[in-house]
């Protein structure tokens, strides 16, 4: 019996490759530090200047919200919905370091 434990923790090896970096933070790690619901305003002064990865490269949380045009948001859910239907939602791109 415990030599079955023993192979269950091992699980499959993955080669990862090189590290590629990514500028910004996801949107799901921004929006977990807010609490809900949040008021536009009050979203920007405590997270304006976050950098968020998007598909098309970084943006900063005020520059995506030129496009929003809600001004309270009720959930989390509705946060990301609302920042994801101006960014967009897809492979973010990545630095290419040489």
């Amino acid at each position: 019996m415990a030599d079955e434990d023993e192979n269950e923790d091992e699980g499959p090896v993955v080669e990862l490759g090189e590290e590629t970096p990514v500028e910004g933070q996801p949107l799901a790690r921004v929006a977990s530090r807010l609490t809900w619901p949040r008021e536009r305003s009050r979203l920007l002064e405590k997270e304006g200047d976050a950098v968020v990865r998007t598909p098309s490269g970084p943006r900063t949380l005020s520059d995506v919200f030129e496009d929003v045009d809600v001004s309270y948001f009720e959930t989390r859910k509705e946060f990301v919905d609302e920042v994801q239907s101006v960014v967009g939602n897809g492979p973010v791109e990545t630095k290419q370091t040489r």
